[in-house]
């Protein structure tokens, strides 16, 4: 029978748009959860898909009442908010409904109604009969390493596979004669099944969904991996149809056994009307508060940052004429302190920002490895192959992890012979952690010594259709696009470092998301010594000159890596430095040191564990500590509290306490009046920051369904995504304790060029716009000429005057940090939530 309503390539279709998009968890991304709505308003969207879904996608309201009893939201700015919208003549109405009106909260989804229908005709849990079998299948299927044996007869693809066990085995995953002929004789059509089960062709699509969104995690996996095969490293042939026909087999199956086949389909047994799940649906008065609260609680903090800002632009900033040496950070909110630290004790220096694969795109193939790794932003598909080669330095293992564990002799005799070792290993871990093979060491993503094939020395070198290194010409083009976007064209200093970061920790299945995100979740430290050794080319300087842009002889580029966990430091190539330079670093390496020290103080905090009054030598060692305990469950805290994005020259904020909320990317309008290279700088601050934003902001506010819940539970399934048991759904989004000190707001980006000209940039290419036109990231242009600050909204820049024009200063971050860390005694939690405003340094 064929369906004239049912459309399965429409349906599915759908389907894969609203599934979580979260790759296989070695490559976390951060992007936009509701990504699916984001061609709609922000408030529009968020609240519609709260209401299909069941999702909470702001604060609660007590949450919001109670930040404004705290003066986290400032009274100031929510009568603004009601005055600019209702009139001053409202207020006090607006002001009760705000404050002490009460509302029924209580949001029931329209996914999911169909299927509970199994439960009140049948008394059948249908969850509970099929998703556990499902799950290990699944699981055992994709599995990318961990299991001891491979899963029979994969490579012919999922439901081939399956057949073939059913053909061959002596048991099956079947109960009933019925599914096992469905599955061998059947057309493989999921209409043919949803006959059985539902009856109605007009409730198919609400049921799929009901179906999948009942584990959207396993759900989401399949489609992203039928999307993108590559994103596993032992490829796996699967389809998300596939999965929904096997889905729909094992639940037919199920109630075939508890019900002896005596049932009728879900339309047939009771008159059921159908959903359209994606009608758009009519606002309420609860909406209207919660979106008055979230703006205010929003701008009781940007009004904060833009009046720090405004204060920037009057306040003389004396910046050396002569540079010690000039640094380029990630453009990464936890740089932010580090390298205010760095200026702070050595005034002479220039910091500068940029994102983390330093516009260098390519795949990274260490030596001996079987793959390759991407470095550069995710949607980017790379030409271009480094290799690792000649590396001298064996790479440590860990006996007690051997494979010689998983045969029957070796693994009795390792079992009693390691086992003790093992147990003598733990207990030493707890009072003296220490870095070990097994820990994910963001430095032996790439040996220090190795040789990387950054130039091209002939067109043949191909490998698998990429080109192994770049051309001369190419690494000119990529030099030369990342300085002139970040300004740096003249006043070159002797040492110019590109300093990439990663991140070290123990027992941790979210590391990659800790990572660089411009290195698609990996250590940017590749890119970093890649960037140098192209900007330090003979050839490439000369092309470079021919272009206007001069680099002295005695200048040289240094790649390292800032380990954001272990505040720790490594550089690479330093034999390649001349005499003079050579001396030059090792002055800059106590200087880095230093500011280490004040880093790592600054970040304790946020850390129960760590008293903060130690002297800064003391917390930085429990810093390191805490980043390899394997009893950590917080060794940082990732992108939490991230919140802005500053684009512009770093006189802008230098001297501002931003409380590492800050991505800091370095632009100078003078260089690019027309905005050209503004366009590319734009480019990816939407995706990557704003991504970032949007999943910690949507795992803060729903870690139960949006998030990924406390990792404390967390058990790695199959190396790709993590579950809270051994047959649960797959936790899709950030644990609970990365996020628990993120305040919910959207990104604030501020420009520093004319409005105009920030238009055009971002309405330059259409899904740049779409992040700001539709509201999910704000926008603000600071006039270069005039210090106004102006605020997009509604299709155009229009001038913006803080509320509040108070910016309080201090004398330094120490004393800051140290009076500020609370604790509540009642329910002591390893963080401090509470975020500082913006501060004034009074030394710069």
């Amino acid at each position: 029978m064929k369906s004239t309503v049912y459309n399965e390539s429409h349906v599915l279709h759908e389907l894969k748009h609203y599934l979580p998009s979260q790759t296989p968890i070695k490559d976390f991304i951060h992007h936009n959860t509701l990504h699916a709505f984001q061609h709609m308003k922000f408030y529009d969207a968020i609240f519609k898909a709260g209401k299909i879904f069941g999702y909470q996608v702001t604060l609660e309201l007590e949450d919001f009442r109670k930040l404004h009893r705290n003066g986290r939201i400032k009274t100031a700015v929510l009568n603004k908010l009601i005055t600019d919208k209702y009139g001053h003549e409202n207020i006090t109405e607006w002001q009760g409904r705000l404050l002490t009106k009460k509302y029924d909260t209580h949001n029931e989804p329209l996914v999911g109604r169909l299927r509970a229908h199994w439960k009140g005709l049948y008394g059948i849990d249908i969850d509970n009969l099929v998703q556990p079998i499902l799950f290990r299948i699944l699981c055992s299927y994709l599995d990318q390493g961990i299991s001891i044996w491979p899963f029979p007869v994969n490579k012919k693809g999922f439901l081939a596979s399956i057949k073939e066990l059913e053909k061959t085995s002596m048991i099956s995953f079947f109960k009933s004669g019925r599914t096992k002929d469905l599955l061998m004789n059947g057309r493989n059509d999921l209409e043919d099944l949803l006959y059985i089960l539902v009856g109605d062709e007009n409730l198919f699509e609400q049921y799929i969904f009901d179906q999948q969104f009942s584990h959207p995690g396993w759900s989401g996996m399949v489609s992203a991996v039928e999307d993108a095969p590559h994103t596993l490293l032992d490829r796996k042939n699967i389809s998300l149809k596939e999965m929904i026909y096997f889905e729909l087999l094992l639940e037919i199956d199920a109630i075939d056994h508890v019900l002896n086949e005596r049932w009728q389909p879900l339309a047939m047994a009771a008159e059921i009307k159908p959903t359209n799940l994606f009608d758009d649906l009519p606002g309420n008065e609860l909406q209207e508060v919660i979106r008055l609260w979230h703006n205010a609680f929003e701008w009781s903090y940007y009004d904060d940052v833009l009046a720090g800002l405004m204060h920037q632009k009057t306040r003389p900033i004396a910046l050396p004429a002569k540079k010690s040496f000039q640094a380029i950070f990630c453009i990464d909110e936890r740089e932010c302190s580090f390298r205010r630290h760095i200026e702070n004790i050595d005034p002479d220096c220039e910091t500068l920002g940029s994102p983390g694969f330093f516009g260098v795109e390519f795949f990274f193939q260490p030596e001996n490895a079987k793959f390759y790794e991407k470095l550069c932003p995710a949607p980017v598909n790379p030409k271009y192959l480094v290799k690792e080669l000649h590396e001298n330095q064996k790479r440590k293992h860990e006996l007690l992890y051997t494979n010689r564990t998983q045969t029957l002799l070796t693994g009795a005799i390792s079992s009693v012979s390691l086992g003790f070792v093992a147990g003598w290993r733990l207990v030493q871990h707890i009072f003296n952690p220490k870095m070990s093979p097994a820990i994910s060491n963001a430095y032996t993503h790439m040996q220090k010594n190795a040789r990387l094939t950054v130039e091209n020395k002939s067109p043949d070198d191909i490998e698998n259709g990429l080109q192994i290194g770049f051309t001369i010409e190419e690494m000119a083009a990529r030099v030369e696009g990342l300085i002139r976007g970040i300004g740096l064209v003249d006043n070159f200093a002797p040492i110019v470092y590109t300093i990439a970061h990663g991140s070290s920790s123990a027992n941790n299945p979210h590391h990659s998301a800790h990572d660089c995100g411009a290195c698609s979740g990996r250590p940017g430290s590749v890119n970093a010594r890649v960037f140098a050794q192209m900007a330090n080319h003979p050839e490439v300087r000369q092309l470079l000159n021919s272009k206007g842009i001069i680099i002295p002889a005695s200048t040289q580029f240094l790649g390292g890596m800032h380990d954001t966990a272990a505040d720790q430091i490594e550089f690479y190539d330093e034999h390649l430095l001349n005499a003079q330079n050579i001396s030059l670093h090792k002055i800059n390496l106590s200087k880095f040191e230093k500011a280490l020290d004040g880093n790592a103080k600054e970040r304790s905090r946020r850390f129960a564990s760590i008293n903060t009054k130690n002297s800064r030598t003391k917390v930085r060692r429990d810093i390191l500590k805490r980043s390899v305990s394997m009893f950590e469950p917080r060794p940082e805290l990732g992108h939490g509290t991230n919140s802005l994005c500053i684009v512009g020259n770093r006189s802008l904020t230098r001297g501002l306490f931003l409380d590492r909320r800050a991505f800091l990317n370095s632009y100078d309008y003078r260089t690019d009046p027309d905005g050209k290279l503004l366009m590319g700088v734009m480019r990816p601050i939407g995706l990557v920051c704003g991504g970032i934003n949007l999943e910690y902001y949507f795992s803060r506010v729903d870690n139960y369904k949006l998030g990924a819940g406390t990792k404390l539970p967390h058990n790695v399934m199959g190396l790709i995504g993590v579950a809270n048991s051994s047959d649960g759904d797959l936790r899709t989004g950030l644990p609970v304790q990365m996020i628990e000190v993120h305040d919910p707001v959207r990104l604030l980006v501020v420009v520093e060029h004319f409005p105009d000209i920030v238009l055009k940039a971002i309405q330059s290419a259409p899904e740049i716009f779409e992040w700001y036109k539709n509201e999910w990231v704000h926008i603000a242009a600071i006039h270069p000429e005039t210090n106004d600050i102006h605020y997009y909204r509604d299709g155009r820049f229009s001038a913006y005057d803080p509320i509040i024009r108070e910016v309080k200063t201090i004398n330094d971050t120490e004393s800051l940090v140290e009076d500020s860390k609370k604790m509540d005694t009642n329910h002591i939690t390893d963080a401090t939530k509470e975020n500082l405003p913006v501060f004034i340094l009074e030394r710069n």
